[in-house]
């Protein structure tokens, strides 16, 4: 790791009102369910009491695609605002990055917006992070744009707001937050100051995961999974992800997989393929012990060390009712196979890739698509 960068400035409940005065006209990024519920209230109940002028832009789909940011810069662009807010899940804050994004570079980076991300979801970190990910849906493909301009200027971080999501999506967002947080401690850029967001989150996610999941209410285990989203955030954007991401990437966008949900089915497979726990152990999995000693699951041997992490992944599949295969996620066995080699071709292209404790091949990675389908191997 050559830099450790942080830009956004992180507030907590009721942090909207503290920016408010830095605003006059305001385009609001969020997706239908938060207009229809009312929740998009929040923001816009703030703006009217202030006297600002403001545009909702909510045609956000749950995995934002080409033609979805081509329609938001152009309303964008004829609004002229000088702040975008985005509310809602990930979806909707990578799609207003996008946007940002690119009606910058139209408008020649001429006064850009002030660009505040208030996440309604605890699984991302996209409030704080340069990455922004959008869907080729003819190609049906998964691009990952990493560029420090997608950074928001402020993060709002309320647990209020998550009190509503569905225990579905809790578990699915909750296992996309261990996975950041596990991908970055074991990434080839790690360093210090990444390792210690990381291991935060990860004590985080140990301590209120499963109480978010039962008691949706627990405002305190809900701003428990808030922070460790935002953690994890700062962690892999500095230290970057792995194959764990790379993989969720293609098999989400080939079959509709929620992120978080692809990404639980696959950690365990691809820890243990780092770890080389069926050929020879790596370094990886040296830093895979170091994370189980952090939340005392440790042995005196190294291997066993991070089989116990790897078997904790897959107990939180079975509490939180996660599917614990690809074929359990209701994926076709002959419409997998025939994506196989497109999306292993994908995933060891993908940028997330790139800092992957161990190298791997194309077809390595096709033999781990095809242990997660029938989940054999774990």
């Amino acid at each position: 790791m050559d830099t450790f960068y942080l830009k956004t400035k992180i507030v907590f409940r009721g942090g909207l009102d503290t920016v408010l005065d830095r605003m006059r006209k305001v385009f609001l990024v969020t997706d239908p369910f938060m207009v229809q519920s009312g929740k998009s209230a929040y923001v816009t109940d703030r703006l009217d009491a202030a006297g600002k002028a403001w545009r909702i832009f909510s045609d956000i789909s749950v995995d934002p695609d080409i033609d979805v940011v081509v329609r938001g810069v152009q309303e964008l662009l004829a609004f002229e605002p000088d702040t975008v807010i985005c509310l809602g899940g990930g979806a909707a804050i990578d799609a207003a990055k996008a946007m940002v994004f690119t009606a910058a570079r139209a408008s020649g980076d001429a006064g850009r917006p002030l660009f505040v991300a208030i996440p309604t979801t605890s699984g991302t970190g996209s409030e704080v992070t340069s990455f922004s990910v959008i869907t080729d849906r003819e190609k049906a493909v998964k691009y990952p744009l990493i560029d420090e301009s997608l950074l928001p200027d402020v993060a709002i971080l309320d647990a209020s707001l998550t009190v509503s999501v569905p225990p579905s999506v809790t578990a699915d967002t909750g296992m996309d937050v261990l996975t950041h947080a596990v991908e970055a401690f074991v990434s080839t850029e790690h360093g210090h100051y990444s390792d210690a967001m990381a291991e935060k989150a990860i004590k985080l996610v140990r301590a209120h995961l499963m109480d978010a999941w039962r008691s949706p209410g627990d405002l305190e285990a809900r701003q428990g999974m808030h922070d460790a989203s935002c953690l994890a955030g700062i962690a892999f954007n500095n230290a970057g992800l792995g194959l764990n991401h790379g993989m969720a990437h293609a098999l989400g966008a080939r079959f509709h997989i929620p992120h978080g949900r692809a990404n639980a089915i696959l950690l365990p497979y691809v820890m243990s393929f780092n770890a080389g726990c069926d050929t020879g152990l790596t370094d990886a999995a040296e830093r895979y012990a170091r994370i189980a000693r952090l939340l005392g699951m440790g042995s005196g041997s190294l291997r066993q060390s991070a089989l116990n992490l790897i078997r904790m992944t897959k107990r939180y599949q079975e509490q939180l009712r996660l599917p614990g295969t690809i074929q359990a996620a209701g994926v076709d066995r002959d419409a997998f196979e025939e994506a196989v080699p497109a999306m292993s071709a994908a995933a060891l292209a993908d940028r997330c890739t790139a800092t992957n404790p161990r190298p791997c091949t194309e077809e390595e990675i096709a033999a781990l698509f095809r242990r997660a389908y029938t989940g054999k191997g774990i």
